[in-house]
């Protein structure tokens, strides 16, 4: 049964066009009891008495007014209190930190060639670079998450080179490691304000993906090898993956930026309400 005392954490907010020409919100929480999913309606006139900084990611709120289907899985929401502000993700202090520790390894990069194009990159974009969630829902989803993202990336591929008898080319990793997602900067718009993370339709117009993104401009510079291992990243075709990497004879290479990436994604913080129990 529904109760006016259980707390929610935001999952996921998105506002669209109903077939009238009004906007209608999609709020889908999560039952901080027992893990239960539930998706929210919010019509225009509730939506607009709303500040939107409320639906952000990792927001802990709590159900005022509502109406419940049979099953208490759905509902149509007409008021809604905050309980709990989410962090929106990393503050000044961390951004420079984190963004100095992915320099370092930009520094580890001996081939001239390849470390100007990296570190010229970087600096050109930093802007972006230092603010950008690496994905709206999965993953690092929060101010600074792709840096985060990024870093995590560069050290678990380290130890594990380190550990490995495989004779890795240890430049085109890290540069891997840091181009992988960095068509995302392009990809999604996040609003500094309020921490809402949304795509980029220009950019979805013009580019089909981040990794075709990051292929080609690593292509375009004459670096084939980090080119492919981005083009593989995702793993399945169905992912999103350019190179899908089910095919025979590929690069160990290729499966590594896969296998790396996905550590990150997977135990990586999936929104800012956990970035504080991290201390990040």
């Amino acid at each position: 049964m529904y109760s006016t005392e259980v707390d929610y954490e935001v999952v996921i907010f998105s506002i669209g066009d109903t077939k009238a020409g009004t906007k209608m919100g999609k709020l889908q929480l999560k039952n901080l009891q027992d893990n239960s999913l539930l998706n929210c309606i919010l019509w225009e006139e509730t939506l607009n008495r709303f500040d939107s900084k409320i639906f952000r990611t990792g927001n802990i709120v709590r159900i005022v007014s509502a109406s419940f289907n049979e099953k208490f899985n759905n509902c149509l929401v007409s008021a809604l209190a905050l309980v709990k502000e989410a962090k929106m993700g990393l503050d000044e202090k961390e951004t420079e930190k984190v963004y100095s520790e992915i320099i370092s390894y930009i520094d580890k990069i001996k081939d001239e060639k390849l470390n100007n194009f990296v570190a010229r990159y970087f600096t050109e974009h930093k802007d972006k670079i230092k603010v950008m969630p690496a994905a709206k829902l999965m993953h690092h989803n929060y101010i600074g998450g792709l840096m985060v993202h990024i870093l995590e990336c560069l050290k678990y591929a380290e130890i594990n080179m380190d550990i490995s008898n495989y004779k890795f080319n240890r430049d085109n990793i890290f540069a891997a490691c840091i181009l992988h997602d960095i068509g995302k900067i392009f990809e999604y718009t996040i609003d500094l304000e309020t921490g809402l993370i949304d795509y980029d339709e220009t950019f979805r117009k013009e580019w089909l993906t981040h990794s075709q993104y990051g292929f080609s401009i690593c292509m375009n510079n004459g670096f084939k090898e980090i080119a492919r291992m981005i083009a593989a990243h995702h793993g399945r075709s169905d992912w999103g993956a350019i190179i899908d990497l089910d095919q025979k004879d590929l690069e160990p290479e290729l499966y590594f930026i896969h296998i790396i990436d996905n550590l990150s994604a997977k135990f990586g913080k999936i929104n800012v309400h956990l970035l504080e129990e991290k201390g990040v």
